[in-house]
């Protein structure tokens, strides 16, 4: 069984946990009969009743008022920074391109996320689950959707990049590449990712345990080997598949520029497509940044026993709040890099602020 509240596995309380657990499988405590405080006080040494400056209890206090503050923090940006991305892409016509279509559907699966992000932060809060077993799975699903869609997108805007390129190096035209091609090319990823995510469906499930009722992933017996198998699971397609085709892609792109020669066809690279280009570069970059220590901790999770210290348990969180940050970050990258954006932007805001 795994406990459901973030992405990380708190020591004095039990967390569901996909992205950064380093700890145990199904208990934030490797000894369930006893409680936090006492276990790690008996690794330092101490009696499991003592109580000092060092207590473990007290060093995670400010983590206890921190994380929803941070959380809260990119809840809000994230809100208003995506909820403005939409606006413009949907509104605004020059905008309805086949990245900007992309760029759209990422913005939906964060705009989701950070949606259902205060009830994340009130089951932290409360401890327990009081919402229900339905929007349990509900919750887990939209938060398996945000692992996976970022990087799938991101995968297939590489390859739109990649085709680009290539068509423009043997100047042919791409009349397969239009903005009805790209929906149902962003259909097919949603149903791809909605397959990838059903199993966290199935399993989400409402435990009670020591009279708290908690939203967590139960699997069957032995939960252990269940539990290494859903990390390698997440871990493979939710992040080395996509990774590797990126790369594969854009190294293959980069020898196929640097081979290429100065010619008519090279002027055919305008500045307004390299401009494309470097924006999935750069959202990409980000998104790699933010996401593989996530997935690093899963590999440190399977490999090895790390015991659950206030400094671990601290890092666990500040994996989860980066994963979670690059839900907020993107339309910041948007009103950077894209000139057509910001202008689309302010044309929209004069248009609704005029009489």
């Amino acid at each position: 069984m795994q406990t459901f509240g973030n992405r990380v596995i708190l020591c004095f309380r039990k967390m569901y946990n996909l992205s950064s657990s380093l700890g145990p499988t199904n208990s934030s405590c490797p000894n369930p009969e006893l409680n936090c405080s006492q276990e790690l006080s008996e690794q330092d040494g101490e009696e499991p009743g003592s109580h000092n400056a060092s207590n473990p209890d007290l060093l995670l206090q400010p983590l206890y008022i921190a994380v929803p503050v941070i959380y809260s923090v990119i809840c809000a940006v994230g809100l208003t920074g995506n909820t403005a991305v939409l606006y413009v892409l949907l509104r605004a016509p020059r905008m309805k391109t086949v990245t900007n279509l992309f760029i759209l559907n990422l913005a939906i699966a964060d705009e989701l996320f950070t949606l259902v992000l205060p009830i994340n932060i009130a089951d932290y809060l409360l401890l327990q689950w009081p919402f229900g077993e339905l929007m349990c799975k509900l919750i887990i699903s939209i938060d398996q959707y945000n692992t996976f869609s970022s990087l799938y997108f991101l995968t297939v805007m590489s390859i739109d990049r990649y085709l680009v390129v290539l068509a423009t190096i043997e100047s042919r035209k791409m009349a397969y590449r239009t903005y009805r091609a790209a929906k149902v090319v962003s259909l097919a990823v949603w149903f791809l990712v909605t397959l990838i995510v059903l199993p966290f469906t199935i399993f989400a499930q409402l435990y009670e345990e020591e009279g708290r009722i908690q939203c967590v992933l139960v699997f069957p017996q032995p939960e252990n080997f269940w539990w290494k198998i859903s990390r390698i699971y997440t871990l493979i397609l939710g992040f080395a598949i996509p990774v590797s085709t990126i790369c594969i892609l854009y190294s293959i792109m980069l020898c196929r520029l640097r081979a290429m020669q100065l010619d008519s066809h090279a002027k055919a690279l305008d500045r307004a497509k390299k401009r494309v280009t470097l924006m999935v570069l750069v959202i990409l970059a980000v998104c790699l940044f933010c996401w593989t220590p996530y997935h690093l901790s899963t590999i440190v999770a399977l490999t090895m026993d790390i015991p659950q210290t206030p400094v671990i348990i601290g890092v666990s969180y500040f994996i989860t709040s980066l994963s979670y940050a690059n839900s907020c970050l993107n339309p910041f990258l948007y009103a950077f890099l894209d000139d057509n954006f910001r202008r689309s932007f302010r044309k929209l805001v004069e248009c609704r602020a005029s009489p």
